[in-house]
């Protein structure tokens, strides 16, 4: 599937959960629907979508992999989060959601014993970031003691100082946070997680070794960091793929994807 035809998809939820007044303050649940990998719901996936943090993207091109993931009887949540003004609200919304899921999923009867994030491009670095707010600094409105069991990266941004360096996204990550890493310095650091490891949690990265818009080095770049801070950190470096096979559970990508949500 490429990127116009994601472009057209719709995600079709089982039920949506508002954590915030805007529109776009809400998460799609897609309940599990077998009884395969993620044994009825118990690992609760939460697919962080990408766009390079701005509007034009939306959860909506989840929707093949989200509906996948549901099919293998994983619990799914897609959140959605707002993308016009960037800095502080992307990371506002993201801490928000992640903290309300357990409660949102209670809310179905489901109660998962795992947690994994999964984000995609630039939802890879909401999913790495989210996973390392608890290193925050005391006083940071985001900071919290919980973490995930898992993250998995998908061909993700995931040091948001060398998206901004290699001028990802033409500019993106400069325009989403409002100015340069140079320039913001504390405010890169709060937001990278490059930059706040170790992690302490269990990461797999994967990668197409063909993707042209966030190049395989970003992700061996982080897991030498990640490795250098003593973190556990998993590199899948996938030939013949290119960036948005990854979301595409018809895709050579689908396989490593349920190992690594099964290790």
């Amino acid at each position: 599937m490429n990127e116009d035809e994601l472009s057209k998809v719709r995600l079709t939820p089982d039920r949506t959960h508002a954590y915030g007044a805007h529109e776009d303050q809400v998460v799609d649940f897609l309940l599990p629907s077998g009884e395969g990998a993620g044994g009825g719901g118990k690992t609760m996936v939460v697919l962080l979508h990408g766009g390079y943090w701005r509007p034009v993207w939306d959860r909506h091109h989840t929707a093949p992999l989200a509906r996948a993931l549901a099919d293998e009887g994983y619990l799914v949540a897609v959140p959605e989060y707002r993308r016009v003004k960037g800095w502080p609200e992307i990371f506002d919304d993201v801490s928000v959601c992640v903290e309300a899921l357990s409660m949102m999923a209670a809310a179905e009867g489901l109660r998962p014993r795992r947690t994994a994030l999964m984000g995609h491009s630039a939802g890879g670095h909401l999913a790495l970031w989210a996973a390392a707010r608890h290193r925050l600094p005391a006083g940071s409105p985001w900071r919290t003691d919980s973490r995930p069991d898992a993250v998995v990266s998908l061909a993700g941004c995931a040091s948001l100082t060398l998206t901004d360096e290699w001028q990802l996204g033409d500019g993106a990550a400069r325009a989403m946070m409002g100015g340069s890493s140079d320039d913001l310095r504390d405010r890169y650091a709060d937001c990278d997680p490059a930059a706040l490891l170790p992690l302490g949690v269990p990461v797999t990265l994967i990668h197409g070794r063909d993707d042209d818009t966030v190049p395989p080095s970003m992700s061996h770049e982080y897991a030498r960091m990640a490795r250098d801070a003593g973190d556990a950190v998993t590199v899948m470096d996938l030939p013949d793929m290119e960036h948005f096979g990854l979301i595409d559970p018809s895709s050579t990508a689908w396989p490593h994807i349920r190992s690594a949500l099964e290790a």
